[in-house]
């Protein structure tokens, strides 16, 4: 399941919680993004018997989940049902799905929770490290594809507004726009990878003088990877650091993008890949 971000983008919550089980260990995990004011509705399970918890909306502050979310730190409880620490609005849903031990961690993005993830086992058991930790770096990580995400679709905006043709625009959107490609191969789900890549050939597209003829041009995702780094003015080696790869391979693909757009330097194959909508 996919669900939309704030930004008109989505992010696949099945995916991450199929990491969370993997990571944790705990064969239970539900969870959800924001979906009203205060409220965080309960979209996509995994490992349950029953539909029971699907579509439940967490009010901030009640529940585990709405603790965690009010409080922007994790929680966990080894008997759900008689925690003195929670409310219990939930405890039907709960014990129908037969759940005792559970933790919840919030998404948080820029200082505003953006949704809840949960682990949980059936018998009362009391959570270490290992469990918390996987599932705070399952959260960390679909923050940052969160984030991600609004940055691109912000720069599309920024790139259809009027205000666009300012060249001190340009250049916040071209640099972002190389901090986008070289973050994007940090993202864990590829189809999310695919999809910012995407929302980043959108961006390129629509500053190109022809909007966008990149398909005329094959280069390879590296090569355009190392070519956005270049536009910013960074050498091999910053590309390098940037982009997880040796000066050597940068130095490489580069050579292979210039060959491609039939050109003999750094600042020519820049130039060369915007007017073919590659690069903003």
């Amino acid at each position: 399941m996919r669900v939309e971000s704030e930004s008109g983008g989505s992010v696949d919550i099945r995916a991450a919680l199929s990491r969370l089980r993997r990571a944790s260990g705990l064969p239970v995990a539900f969870g959800g993004l924001r979906s009203g004011t205060g409220r965080y509705r309960i979209g996509e399970l995994a490992g349950t018997r029953s539909a029971v918890l699907h579509g439940l909306a967490i009010r901030h502050g009640n529940g585990l989940g709405g603790k965690a979310a009010a409080l922007t730190r994790p929680f966990a409880v080894t008997d759900y049902r008689s925690s003195p620490v929670i409310s219990h609005e939930y405890d039907a849903a709960v014990a129908a799905e037969g759940l005792c031990s559970v933790l919840a961690v919030p998404v948080v993005v820029r200082r505003r929770v953006r949704g809840v993830l949960y682990g949980a086992l059936r018998h009362p058991v009391q959570l270490g490290d290992r469990s918390l930790s996987a599932a705070m770096a399952v959260a960390r990580e679909l923050e940052q594809a969160l984030l991600l995400q609004d940055e691109a679709q912000r720069l599309l905006s920024v790139a259809r507004q009027p205000a666009a043709a300012d060249p001190a625009v340009w250049e916040e959107v071209r640099e972002a726009h190389g901090e986008l490609r070289a973050l994007a191969q940090r993202i864990a789900d590829p189809a999310l990878r695919r999809e910012l890549l995407a929302a980043c050939g959108r961006l390129a597209a629509a500053s190109s003088p022809g909007h966008g003829t990149q398909d005329t041009v094959p280069l390879a995702p590296r090569e355009v990877d190392v070519l956005a780094c270049v536009a910013t003015g960074a050498t091999n080696a910053v590309a390098a650091e940037r982009l997880g790869l040796r000066p050597e391979t940068v130095k490489s693909y580069l050579r292979s993008a210039m060959r491609k757009l039939g050109v003999h330097s750094r600042l020519q194959a820049v130039v060369a890949a915007r007017r073919a909508g590659v690069l903003p």
